[in-house]
């Protein structure tokens, strides 16, 4: 039998035990009450995941527990912890392991429960979202470029815009990209990469929803894969004809580099893609370069009627302001996917994110800063980590 000396167990014993540390920091955007936490973390996805997690680790748990709370305020039943995890127990099989391995390391570094993480990622689920999803390009706007919008309209009675957190990644493998999320969240809502790729999402479904309904991969862990893997539109669209889908979505994907868009009805079944000068709603107008499915068509195509081919960055945030409503207003995002830079918008208390500022953020920063060795640290302007 092999022996090993009490100083070398001791040390393998250590490896064992002590979590990866992970490489990242923490700054932020904006300032004031619009002042938005920032955080950059490199490696494999659980390190990226620990490092996240540590970074934020009091907001990861404030907004999970504050999250799930709330869910089972307004139904029991529906978000029960049972209900959440026969959820996940549908869905798994279809999740990538580089997603689960980052959800475990977000719940390392942050010291909660994986459960916790895990639940909280299942209540969109079993519920609906009501937004609007809009790009404009080439003869539509001012330079060429493609400004492209995402309003997330949902209710504000979580408390989820009290956690706020863009998420830059540079992972070992695969493209780098941002996550506009909320802090815990690994799944994504809205992001940008690397490349170019943004991406807007409407919920389609009539509710409620069954198991049956969940039998393949949510779409904010697609987003998150077309993130990592998707380096122009095409790539994208073939990803999510591919991916054995759930309920029914819309899906707006935009590509800065080639600038063009596509708006996809996406169901567990059927798919159908709209490019531009389609026709997709007959009460408005066809036009070069607009693709467009929001809150209020109507509002979107008398703005188009009187700002086509002037469309820059504060005509696509006041675009982003007229058609932002519905239950509640969340968040907003309006990307340049051309410049890899967006402005996004979270709601504070009971204000609505449209009626906030729109504070600006360009992904070339973060990237060409990578985070070195294996410190977690913070830089001017970021809140305090522990």
């Amino acid at each position: 039998m092999r022996r090993f000396s009490l100083p070398l167990i001791c040390l393998l014993i250590a490896a064992a035990v002590t979590p990866a540390a992970g490489a990242g920091y923490r700054t932020a955007v904006g300032g004031g009450a619009d002042e938005t936490p920032v955080v950059v973390v490199s490696g494999t996805p659980y390190e990226m995941g620990y490092s996240y997690g540590k970074l934020m680790a009091a907001e990861v748990r404030g907004c999970m527990e504050r999250y799930l709370a709330a869910a089972k305020a307004e139904d029991a039943a529906r978000y029960s912890d049972a209900a959440l995890d026969a959820a996940w127990a549908t869905v798994a099989p279809h999740v990538p392991s580089r997603f689960i391995e980052e959800m475990r390391g977000v719940a390392a570094g942050a010291g909660v429960p994986y459960a916790l993480i895990r639940r909280g990622h299942c209540v969109s689920l079993l519920e609906g979202l009501a937004c609007s999803a809009l790009a404009v390009w080439g003869d539509a706007t001012a330079n060429g470029r493609l400004y492209q919008i995402r309003n997330l309209d949902y209710t504000t009675d979580a408390g989820l815009q009290d956690y706020p957190a863009i998420v830059v990644y540079i992972p070992e493998t695969g493209i780098a990209h941002a996550n506009v999320a909320f802090a815990g969240f690994v799944g994504s809502l809205a992001g940008l990469n690397a490349r170019g790729l943004a991406l807007s999402e409407i919920g389609a479904w009539a509710m409620p929803v069954s198991l049956g309904d969940l039998d393949g991969v949510p779409f904010f862990v697609m987003f998150r894969d077309l993130l990592y893997d998707a380096s122009n539109l095409d790539q994208a669209l073939d990803a999510v004809r591919r991916a054995r889908r759930i309920k029914e979505y819309i899906y707006l994907i935009g590509d800065g580099r080639r600038r063009a868009a596509a708006l996809i009805w996406a169901a567990r079944v059927d798919i159908r893609v709209w490019s531009e000068g389609d026709v997709i709603n007959p009460a408005t107008v066809p036009r070069a370069g607009v693709l467009y499915s929001t809150q209020d068509d109507r509002a979107a195509d008398q703005h188009m009627r009187a700002n086509y081919g002037s469309y820059n960055p504060q005509l696509a945030i006041a675009l982003s302001r007229l058609v932002a409503g519905g239950q509640g207003n969340l968040m907003n995002v309006v990307y340049d996917a051309s410049g890899r830079q967006m402005w996004v918008a979270y709601a504070e208390g009971a204000t609505p994110a449209y009626e906030r500022d729109y504070v600006h953020f360009r992904l070339s920063d973060y990237v060409r800063r990578p985070p070195r060795g294996s410190s977690l640290g913070q830089e001017k302007g970021s809140r305090a980590v522990n």
